[in-house]
């Protein structure tokens, strides 16, 4: 039950194009991607400026680890 059969994308469809008319909806598409686009560029960019962990902290955890199994 929730998920949206073809009817209720069809319903909104025509709810969307007898509020908004036949000649807003495509500039009402185009705004939607290209807000979109700019959520997408901008959550791949916070991604980017993240610094990546070095390796070494890691590799002290698993040696202190095995120390412990080793005592």
């Amino acid at each position: 039950m929730g998920a949206f059969s073809p009817w209720h994308i069809l319903l909104i469809a025509v709810v969307a194009l007898l509020l908004f008319g036949p000649s807003k909806l495509p500039e009402l598409g185009r705004g939607f991607g290209r807000m979109f686009r700019e959520f997408k560029d901008a959550t791949n960019g916070l991604a980017s400026d993240e610094p990546s962990q070095p390796a070494a902290p890691r590799k002290e955890i698993n040696s202190s680890v095995e120390e412990e199994t080793r005592k």
